[in-house]
C-alpha cells in the first residue's frame, strides 16, 4: 500500500515538470509510504512520477518504486495488493518472462508489455496505478472495479498530474481550487462528495473500474474494463442453476477463496473483529488459514467506547470471547472522550474529502499501528453483498406503495410541499418525499441513504451553488441507470439494491473512509468481501436463490460461531462521536446526523489548502 504521484507536462507550451513539485505532492503523502520514497524523470523533463512505499511483499530494495522495465521503456507507480500475483508470475515465467524481483508491481510491468490495457481484466486485487508507455508516449492510469484505492487526478489543458490524495495535489498549489458546486451539493446529500466529484474544479476522480489515457494530445475519457453493477446484473440475467445446498457450497468455497488470497503478504495479517458476522466469519476462517499453513496466531483487534460499557452497544465482550474461542492474540482498544478531543484535529487534517463517517476506523487504525500492525482484513463490504441492512427489506416495500402514485404529475412534489413543515416538527421531513422519490429503485434508495435531499440543499448551502451542484450531479438519474438496463428482473430486486450500495454508499464512504483512515497511520486494510472474483463467483447463486440470509451463509462457512451472534439482529455500528461534538457545537436546525454533517463541512473547510 501506497502513494502514487505524477505529472504529465503533455502539450507543446507547457513548462517541464517542476520536480520540487512533484516530490511536495509525494512527500505530503508520507504517511501512506514511510517505508520508502522515489521518483523517476524522463529525459526530456515532460514526465515524471513518484512513489511512497509501504513495503508489504517483497520486502527488499529490489521493489522500489517507480519500477523500470527491463527494456527502459516502461515505468510504472502503483498502490494497491494484486492478490494473484503469483500465479499471474507464473503464467509469464512460462512465456518466457524474466523477472528482476518477488513483487507484484514487476508482473504489472510484464503483464502489461504483453497485453496492453486488456491487462487489467486478468488483474484480482485493490489497486491504483499509472504506467508510462514510452513507445506510445503516453501514460495509462487505471483504478480497481470496487473503488478501493483512490485516484485523483486534475488537467489544465497543459499538464496533467495526479495523487492518491486531494490534499496532496493541493499540496502542490498549481490545481484550480475554486469551489466545484457538485461536490458540495453531494456532500450534503451523501454525507460523502460522489465520484467522480471533488470539492475543487481543478480536481476529478478517476471512476472506479476505469481507466484513463493521457497522450500528447491531453486525457481522454475514463473507459470502464470492470463495473460492479454489470456483474451484479449478468448474475440477475443469468441465475445459476443448482441445489440451495450446491449454492452454500460454492458460496463456502469462494468466501474461504478470497480470505486465503486476502492473506497473500510478507508482513503477518491481523484482523479487525467485532460483535458482527462479517468479522467473525474473517477471522474464523483467517485463523484456520493461518494455523494450517503455519500455525500462526493472528491478531484481532476490537474497538470499544468508554461510554458503551455494560451496554448492548458495547461490542468488546463479544468480540473477546470470539477471540478466545479462535485462538487469537487479541487486544481491546478503549475510546474516550478525551482521546476524540486529542486526535481531532489530526483527523481534520487527514480526512482527504469530507465525510460523516470514519471515526471508528480511525481509532482502530491507530491501534492496529501502535503494535507493529502493517496489514488488516476488515469486514467491509459484508452488508452489502449478504443483504444485511435494513434497506434490502425497506426498499422493495416504498416500491409498492408509491409506484402507482409516481405516475401522477407533479403528485409527490406537490404533497411533499405541502406536508413537509408539519411533518418536520415530529420527525425527519424525509418522510414527505415518500411519492416524490419512492416510485423508482434508484429514488427510494435516495430517500433511504440521503442525509438531505435534494429540495433541502438550499437550507444549508449557497441557493445558487445548490441548483448548480444538482443539476451538474444528475442524481436521480445516474441511482436509476445503475439498475437500469434492465438485466435486474423483480426477482432480483436483491442483487439490484446490492449494485446501489457497492456502487454507491460503500464505495463512496465505506472504503473510502477505510483508504484514509487506514493510510493516515501507515496501515493497509484490506476487504475480503469486496473482491471482484468472489462477487463473479457468488452473485448467480444470490440470484438463483435470493432468499438466502447472512446468518444462514455464516452457519455454513463457520459453524463454530455461536448461535447468539448467528440469530443476533442487525444493528448498526454504534459511536459517540456525534454526541461529543452535538455537545459543543450546537447546530441550528439540525440535529443527529445532519447536524454533523454541517460540523465537518465547516471543520474541513476551515483546515489550511
Amino acid at each position: 500500500m501506497c502513494g502514487i504521484a505524477g505529472i504529465f507536462a503533455y502539450h507543446y507550451v507547457a513548462l517541464p515538470v517542476d520536480r520540487e513539485e512533484l516530490r511536495t505532492i509525494r512527500d505530503h503523502m508520507a504517511a501512506r509510504g514511510p517505508d520508502g520514497k522515489g521518483e523517476w524523470f524522463s529525459d526530456d523533463g515532460r514526465i515524471g512520477l513518484g512513489h511512497r512505499r509501504l513495503s508489504i511483499i517483497d520486502l527488499s530494495e529490489r521493489a522500489a518504486q517507480p519500477m523500470t522495465s527491463a527494456d527502459g521503456q516502461l515505468v510504472i507507480s502503483f498502490n494497491g495488493e494484486i492478490y494473484n500475483y503469483r500465479e499471474l508470475r507464473q503464467e509469464l515465467e512460462a512465456r518466457g518472462r524474466v523477472f528482476r524481483t518477488e513483487s507484484d508491481t514487476e508482473v504489472l510491468l510484464h503483464l502489461y508489455a504483453e497485453k496492453g490495457e486488456a491487462m487489467l481484466a486478468d488483474l484480482r486485487g485493490m489497486f491504483a496505478f499509472a504506467l508510462w508507455d514510452a513507445r506510445k508516449q503516453a501514460l495509462l492510469l487505471a483504478r480497481d472495479p470496487f473503488g478501493i484505492k483512490p485516484l485523483y487526478y486534475s488537467d489544465n489543458g497543459r499538464t496533467f498530474r495526479f495523487a492518491s490524495q486531494v490534499k496532496a495535489l493541493l499540496a502542490g498549489g498549481q490545481v484550480d481550487t475554486s469551489p466545484e458546486p457538485a461536490g458540495h451539493a453531494g456532500f450534503f446529500l451523501w454525507g460523502s462528495v460522489p465520484e467522480p466529484w471533488t470539492l475543487y474544479r481543478g480536481i476529478r476522480s478517476l471512476p472506479a473500474g476505469h481507466c484513463l489515457w493521457v497522450k500528447g494530445n491531453g486525457a481522454g475519457q475514463p473507459i470502464p474494463f470492470c463495473l460492479i453493477a454489470g456483474i451484479l446484473g449478468e448474475a440477475a440475467a443469468n441465475p445459476a442453476q443448482g441445489s440451495k445446498a450446491e449454492a452454500l457450497e460454492a458460496i463456502d468455497a469462494a468466501i474461504r477463496d478470497s480470505i486465503r488470497a486476502h492473506l497473500v503478504s510478507d508482513v503477518p495479517v491481523a484482523m479487525f473483529l467485532s460483535a458482527g458476522l462479517d468479522s467473525a466469519m474473517i477471522t474464523a476462517l483467517a485463523a484456520d488459514v493461518l494455523n494450517q499453513s503455519s500455525g500462526e496466531r493472528p491478531h484481532t483487534l476490537t474497538l470499544a467506547f468508554a461510554e458503551y460499557a455494560g451496554t448492548e452497544n458495547d461490542e468488546a465482550p463479544v468480540a473477546e470471547q470470539l477471540a478466545a474461542k479462535f485462538g487469537t492474540r487479541h487486544a481491546t482498544l478503549m475510546v474516550r472522550r478525551d482521546d476524540f478531543e486529542e486526535d481531532r484535529e489530526k483527523l481534520l487534517v487527514a480526512m482527504d474529502q469530507p465525510t460523516i463517517d470514519g471515526v471508528n476506523t480511525w481509532f482502530v487504525a491507530r491501534a492496529a499501528a501502535s503494535q507493529g500492525i502493517k496489514v488488516a482484513l476488515s469486514g467491509v463490504g459484508g452488508d452489502e453483498l449478504f443483504a444485511s441492512y435494513p434497506g434490502f427489506a425497506e426498499l422493495p416495500l416504498m416500491l409498492r406503495l408509491a409506484q402507482p402514485f409516481s405516475r401522477l404529475p407533479g403528485f409527490g412534489a406537490g404533497l411533499r410541499a405541502l406536508t413537509a413543515p408539519f411533518i418536520s416538527r415530529f420527525t425527519s421531513p424525509k418522510y414527505a418525499s415518500l411519492f416524490e422519490y419512492g416510485g423508482s429503485l434508484g429514488g427510494a434508495y435516495l430517500l433511504r441513504r440521503a442525509v438531505y435531499l435534494p429540495w433541502e440543499l438550499p437550507q444549508v448551502m449557497d441557493a445558487e451553488m445548490a441548483s448548480q451542484g444538482l443539476e451538474d450531479l444528475h442524481t436521480l438519474e445516474q441511482l436509476n441507470s445503475t439498475v437500469q438496463g434492465s438485466p435486474f428482473a423483480a426477482h432480483s430486486s436483491r442483487l439490484a439494491i446490492s449494485a446501489l450500495e457497492m456502487s454507491w454508499y460503500m464505495r463512496h464512504q465505506l472504503l473510502r473512509d477505510t483508504d484514509w483512515t487506514a493510510m493516515a497511520h501507515s496501515l493497509e486494510i484490506r476487504v475480503p468481501f469486496a473482491d471482484v472474483v468472489l462477487l463473479q463467483t457468488i452473485a448467480p447463486w444470490l440470484a438463483a436463490y435470493p432468499g438466502l440470509t447472512k446468518s444462514g451463509i455464516a452457519a455454513h462457512v463457520a459453524p463454530q460461531l455461536p448461535p447468539s451472534l448467528l440469530n443476533k439482529p442487525k444493528t448498526g455500528f454504534s459511536i459517540p462521536v456525534r454526541d461529543w461534538l452535538m455537545k459543543d457545537r450546537p447546530v441550528q436546525h439540525a440535529r443527529g446526523l445532519r447536524g454533523w454533517a454541517q460540523i465537518v463541512h465547516v471543520d474541513y473547510l476551515a483546515q489550511p489548502v
